[in-house]
């Protein structure tokens, strides 16, 4: 194999690594870890079909090969191969003989015979049939055990042990024991059938494991197979050519026609269209893009041709961070893992010992076992004992080692964290982590910033009051305004110039900050009036002499006071000519949105730097006490205010957008941040909501609270299983088939029911 050197690791922000002798999603989980905890990693993600391992490094501290290869071994794993840049593993082949079906055929051909012969024929002491059982469970034992005593041997070298390790010691001993009877003529029970069974099922345990689990990472799978694998690149010519997608440079430009899937970010530079955004925001309507409107890689061109500039590519694009951000969540740890992980790191010494325990009770204290069975027999029910103080001892070591379930405790957490943050990604929701998850349990206040979240961000006119002038129409009016205000960068200045087209020529255009704009209109602009113009506050007017009494005005003014909206007045030589209202408009069925979370038993807060009259305004319009109502709050202070309602005992979840949120966002418990925020308060935030509406925010904690839900529930059952499992088996109650079958069925109940949240539907 070909060493990378440090220097070649340095120049690369990702490595590919083939690592073997992972069988189950907790092998895999092992090894996530174990890379993950190197310094310099950022994620690891495992494919485990294809055993592949795919590492994410800093751009500096980056760990060598030398170092991966150590925690990979020390795991108890093998690091095959490091694959070059663009190398593909070879597809696993989907034949009947390969992977675990391979073991489930030999297995089956092998022990369903035997089982036959042994329950229907009543054969087990046949001589005959204890040399074919023998023939039979040789082939499993040896060629489908291969995979068991493998991962065994790696976990104890490296002075560990799983599954594999309880797996191989149950079924060796059964087979062992039998041999050495049969060898020897012995008059008894062989457990042949016992040790190819125990082997069988739980390959059909994993088998089963690995298309459910198979199932829980489609959402990644699915965002990956967005993008097309090719790409229409105008060239100079003007003549379009299909190139490789993964072959475009930024500043290229690309077309788009209908029913494209978009290979790429961009900007668009010609055209219109509606493009389908649904994978990214789970928004079911189609967004309508023209000149200077983002497209994303992914989505889908739907009715219009388009012209577009790319921006960013491959690792570069919304998407892409969109998969890197849900497989960190995948790969993340709850700290409610931590039980499981401190039962498993001594789970299967203290297995082994309480198997022979059970080995040497019914071994030479058979008596005192078998009498302690039947008293509880009339609670439990009726059970197979082999004769013989041996044949008993090497069944109930191999019964407690097989039943034992290590798994189940290892996947509860991750592979609802999985599900869950695979659930939330199909419904536009990016769950950063698991502690996110825990966090979201624990939520009773949730506090809302105004602009940009309640709110559109987007200041519009919501209503004008034409004075007018003998000389003027009310278009003209409209015309002189946004005339008056296009040049400037005002947040108001762009929701007036947004009212009509600018006409308008004017001359000697100033901007007063924070008063108005002035400018004189010439009788050359071809307007029937002229003179100096002024737009801006009533307070600036008043000042400049501009008289405000007219009783239209009073009459108009009166009921918008207590509203505390934003009022822009035109006047023409010290004459109002028209006052524009002007709002930040709710975003649709934000009073719903308060409504359902207030029925999760929610308690809500509007926090704002805007005025008092504004945020009462608005709070009342969305069913908001005037003590839930936080005003004039400046930016460094709504950090603050989250950590006094912290700090009376509640927590909080806050939900803001802007860069001025970040403090607010990481400061509360948990933080959610809407689509349009910005990058800063993305990294600050716990969950980020891709749709720009605040529909998805209830919806968002129920599911998270539903994922925590699962995780305790899988914790439980994993626990729950293995504390009456272990003693029945002790006891006697579980033979080893039947052990077997329990231990390959819990892995499945654990993930099957991570595996509801994929059709959670959050009633």
């Amino acid at each position: 194999m070909k060493k990378d050197s440090p220097t070649m690791l340095k120049e690369r922000e990702k490595i590919e690594l083939r690592v073997s002798g992972m069988t189950c999603s907790n092998c895999a989980r092992h090894v996530r870890e174990a890379i993950t905890g190197l310094p310099g990693v950022v994620e690891s993600f495992v494919d485990l079909k294809q055993e592949k391992v795919t590492v994410c490094l800093k751009s500096e501290g980056i760990p060598g090969i030398p170092e991966l290869r150590q925690v990979i071994q020390k795991a108890g794993f093998r690091l095959e191969k490091v694959l070059e840049k663009g190398e593909e593993l070879d597809r696993p082949s989907s034949s009947w003989f390969s992977g675990w079906t391979f073991n489930l055929i030999l297995g089956g051909v092998c022990t369903v015979p035997m089982m036959i012969m042994e329950w229907g024929g009543h054969l087990g002491m046949e001589r005959w049939y204890q040399w074919t059982s023998f023939l039979l469970a040789l082939p499993v034992q040896t060629v489908c055990g291969a995979r068991f005593y493998i991962g065994a041997w790696n976990q104890a070298r490296n002075g560990q042990s799983n599954m594999d390790t309880l797996v191989s010691l149950g079924s060796t001993t059964a087979f062992a024991y039998s041999l050495w009877a049969l060898l020897n003529g012995w008059e008894t029970h062989l457990f042949f059938m016992e040790s190819a069974s125990i082997i069988t099922l739980i390959s059909v345990g994993h088998a089963l494991e690995s298309r459910v689990a198979a199932r829980a990472e489609t959402a990644i799978q699915s965002l990956l197979n967005l993008v097309p694998p090719t790409a229409r690149l105008i060239e100079s010519d003007g003549k379009d050519r299909e190139i490789p997608a993964g072959d475009l440079q930024i500043d290229d430009t690309i077309l788009l026609k209908p029913g494209d899937q978009v290979p790429c970010d961009g900007i668009v530079l010609e055209g219109s269209s509606l493009i389908d955004e649904s994978m990214l925001t789970g928004e079911s309507m189609p967004v309508s893009k023209t000149k200077d409107h983002e497209v994303f890689a992914g989505t889908v061109n739907q009715d219009g041709r388009l012209l577009v500039n790319v921006t960013a590519t491959e690792s570069g694009t919304s998407l892409s961070r969109i998969v890197e951000y849900v497989m960190r969540a995948q790969n993340s740890r709850a700290s409610i893992q931590k039980l499981g992980d401190r039962v498993s790191s001594i789970f299967v010494p203290i297995v082994v010992l309480i198997a022979v325990l059970a080995g040497i009770w019914w071994g030479i204290f058979p008596e005192t076992a078998q009498a302690l069975r039947e008293s509880l027999q009339p609670w439990l029910w009726k059970s197979y004992q082999p004769e013989g103080a041996l044949a008993s001892a090497v069944f109930h070591i191999a019964s407690v080692l097989i039943v034992a379930c290590p798994c189940a405790m290892g996947l509860a957490t991750p592979i609802a964290i999985m599900a869950g943050t695979n659930a939330a990604a199909l419904k536009g929701i990016l769950i950063r982590d698991g502690a996110a998850l825990e966090k979201s349990g624990t939520i009773n206040t949730v506090v809302f910033d105004k602009t940009g979240t309640l709110t559109e961000g987007c200041p519009k006119v919501s209503d004008c009051l034409i004075m007018g002038n003998d000389l003027l129409v009310e278009q003209q009016v409209h015309q002189l305004v946004s005339s008056l205000a296009q040049p400037s960068n005002h947040p108001l200045s762009r929701a007036l110039c947004k009212f009509s087209d600018p006409v308008v020529t004017l001359d000697e255009w100033k901007e007063f900050r924070g008063l108005g704009i002035q400018a004189e209109l010439k009788a050359s602009s071809g307007f029937p009036v002229e003179g100096r113009l002024m737009l801006g506050s009533m307070a600036w007017h008043e000042e400049q002499g501009v008289p405000m009494q007219d009783s239209r005005i009073r009459e108009y003014l009166e009921p918008l006071k207590e509203k505390g909206v934003m009022l822009s007045i035109l006047s023409l030589n010290l004459r109002v000519l028209a006052i524009y209202v002007i709002e930040d408009q709710l975003k649709k069925d934000a009073d719903l949105i308060i409504k359902m979370l207030s029925k999760q038993k929610k308690r809500i807060y509007l926090l704002t730097g805007d005025r008092a009259e504004v945020a009462l305004s608005l709070g009342k319009s969305i069913g908001l006490s005037e003590d839930r109502i936080l005003a004039g709050i400046k930016p460094e202070g709504k950090a603050d205010a989250i950590r006094k309602l912290q700090a009376a005992g509640d927590s909080v979840a806050f939900v803001g957008d802007g860069i001025n949120d970040a403090p607010a966002l990481q400061q509360a418990d948990l933080g959610i941040a809407v689509s349009q925020a910005g990058d800063i308060a993305k990294e600050a935030a716990d969950i980020v909501l891709l749709n720009s509406d605040i529909h998805s925010i209830p919806e968002a904690i129920r599911l998270s609270q539903a994922t925590l839900r699962t995780i305790k529930q899988n914790l439980f059952w994993a626990f729950f299983y293995n504390v009456c499992a272990i003693p029945l088996a002790f006891l006697g109650f579980l033979s080893p088939i039947l052990c077997a079958l329990a231990m390959g069925l819990s892995d499945i109940v654990v993930i099957g029911n991570a595996l509801k949240l994929r059709y959670y539907s959050g009633n």
